[in-house]
């Protein structure tokens, strides 16, 4: 039996979280001063906390091992199952011209920009945070905002900024169910938490967008449909993430926010349509165009139809950048086909979640066990939660994504080859991304086993009441440096959580907290950065973006913050589930 040891660095508290911080302190440098490629980084912190683990924290040799193979199978399954999986869904869909029609559906609905901002970069952008995250809701986003006319580097940073909203929740909920993992708190609590804070910067962010590509007169001429998206989303997100599956929040926030968007342009329109180059007309100009129009600009190639039913892909329709053009509203049919993926993904975990098809999943598809070779007490000696597994191997979210991915082929007539290709081809563009999260995941389980966590909360936990302004500042570094929600909360979950039972504070806000606020640090990290001026062309300008993006990055965190302290006093303490 390993017991942890509070201050094992010379008896000194303060020495031994400084200590403990070593493995945090390289992983920055290494990503942030040096700009070491992320599983490079990831695995020289992990070799580093194995080291302090058995030297300076004393873990036997044998568990310090068996700790890091726990985080890599965490790493692995359930995070990285959900994450692989929905990204081949995404993929899917990108193999058949469905997802041109998809896009074409959204470029159809208005020529003002501001309104496409909503509609492509929010919106749009959320449906696919919750399924293939990693800089592709701002890779996808971003050239579909071009190819309607706006400028590439207003395209990078609207798109960079409306990934704000969705990411707590994205790729079906992976960083919250990997705060659960790390942190053993109610996955439905953290859930819930997380559902009572991200709504309020949802609310904003669609009026940052309309206020980004065309100042106060955006915001002026369209804050009625922008408050409608933000409340949509921000109502959806809070509904679902609360009372429903944690798994579809972002799916049906999206879902919900581009129907209430298109119910409230068929009774408003902005007084002025503000077109390429930021130029106004008159709203006698209509900024919907008719079933089979076409907006100033499209490409008019005529639709031509496979005997399956689909449109046939051809080259008309797209510039010379290979960016569509081509903005004919699809047949009610054909968009219907179009969105038939996402609604797949919400019948499969609705039926999922109906509480006879639940509970015999449970039966049938779940296995608890200890993980071999750990025996390990905390410091007070109690037994430690994270030494012991549940493998929900049925009802999984990756699982269930397997199973709407394969419904998904299904209805698109793809073959078994070609799907099996594909998600061979999902692996492959993953390889390093699985590196990154398994290292992570391996230095998150040996801090928190070796104690080192626990350490570092003590320590931080001196900080008192102060504790929940310092949490969100925690997790918006994390992301900021990682890229990744995730990452981020499988490195600080757990010290968040200790820190916030030392003050007197709730663990699960303050392990909720770094989630929410840590999303704010999304668009400043060096890969979504990269991946936005990559995808309009404009190789160099992470910087640019960088000093576009950082006032509005830390605004939001300050507000955001603001609302945790509240959260963590008698004022709005009753929102803490």
């Amino acid at each position: 039996m390993f017991q942890q040891i509070l201050d094992p660095i010379a008896g000194s508290l303060l020495l031994s979280a400084l200590c403990a911080a070593l493995p945090l302190a390289l992983l920055f440098i290494l990503l942030g001063v040096f700009r070491v490629k992320a599983p490079k980084a990831a695995i020289a912190s992990l070799v580093l906390s194995l080291a302090l683990a058995v030297i300076g924290w004393q873990m036997p040799l044998d568990q310090a091992l068996s700790a890091t193979a726990a985080g890599i199978f965490y790493g692995l399954f359930p995070i990285l199952w959900i994450l692989v999986n929905a990204l081949w869904i995404y993929k899917l869909t990108v193999a058949t011209p469905w997802f041109e029609v998809l896009g074409r559906t959204i470029r159809s609905i208005s020529n003002d920009l501001r309104i496409l901002a909503i509609l492509i970069a929010f919106c749009f952008g959320a449906l696919l945070e919750s399924l293939a995250g990693f800089g592709a809701p701002v890779a996808i986003s971003a050239a579909m905002l071009m190819a309607a006319g706006m400028k590439p580097l207003k395209s990078a940073i609207v798109s960079l900024l409306a990934n704000t909203a969705p990411v707590a929740f994205g790729a079906m909920a992976a960083p919250i169910i990997a705060l659960n993992g790390v942190t053993g708190l109610p996955l439905q609590d953290l859930s819930s938490m997380a559902g009572r804070q991200t709504p309020f910067i949802a609310l904003i962010v669609p009026l940052l967008l309309v206020f980004i590509v065309d100042g106060k007169r955006g915001v002026k001429q369209t804050w009625p449909v922008a408050l409608v998206a933000g409340a949509a989303f921000g109502a959806s997100q809070f509904v679902t993430s609360n009372y429903l599956a944690v798994e579809l929040t972002d799916v049906v926030a999206a879902v919900v926010t581009v129907a209430a968007v298109l119910l409230m342009l068929k009774v408003w329109q902005p007084a002025e349509t503000v077109g390429v180059g930021g130029s106004a007309q008159t709203a006698d100009v209509p900024a919907m165009v008719p079933p089979g129009g076409t907006l100033s600009g499209a490409g008019a190639a005529a639709e031509s139809t496979t005997a399956a039913g689909g449109p046939r892909r051809s080259a008309a329709g797209t510039d010379a950048a290979g960016i569509p053009t081509d903005n004919t509203r699809p047949e009610p049919r054909q968009i219907w086909f179009a969105i038939a993926p996402y609604l797949i993904i919400i019948a499969v975990f609705s039926i999922a979640q109906i509480p006879a098809i639940k509970a015999w999943l449970g039966q049938v598809g779940s296995v608890t066990f200890a993980w071999p070779g750990l025996h390990i007490e905390d410091s007070a000696g109690k037994a430690v939660a994270a030494t012991k597994f549940k493998l929900d191997h049925f009802k999984s979210t990756g699982t269930l994504l397997l199973l709407s991915g394969v419904l998904t082929m299904v209805l698109y007539k793809i073959s078994a080859s070609q799907g099996l290709r594909i998600y061979r081809e999902t692996l492959v563009q993953l390889r390093w991304t699985i590196v990154t999260v398994t290292a992570v995941l391996g230095l998150s389980f040996v801090m928190n086993l070796s104690g080192q966590t626990t350490t570092l909360g003590f320590a931080l936990a001196s900080a008192g009441g102060f504790f929940a302004l310092l949490s969100p500042l925690i997790g918006w570094i994390g992301v900021a440096l990682t890229g990744s929600d995730t990452s981020s909360n499988s490195l600080f979950g757990q010290m968040q959580a200790t820190a916030a039972e030392q003050t007197g504070l709730s663990p699960v806000l303050m392990a909720a907290s770094n989630s929410s606020a840590g999303v704010m640090g999304k668009m400043l990290s060096l890969q979504n950065l990269a991946v936005a001026s990559a995808a309009v062309g404009l190789d160099g300008a992470e910087g640019t973006l960088f000093r576009k993006l950082i006032g509005w990055s830390l605004a939001l965190l300050a507000l955001i913050t603001v609302l945790i302290f509240l959260q963590s006093t008698p004022v709005l303490g009753w929102m803490v589930p």
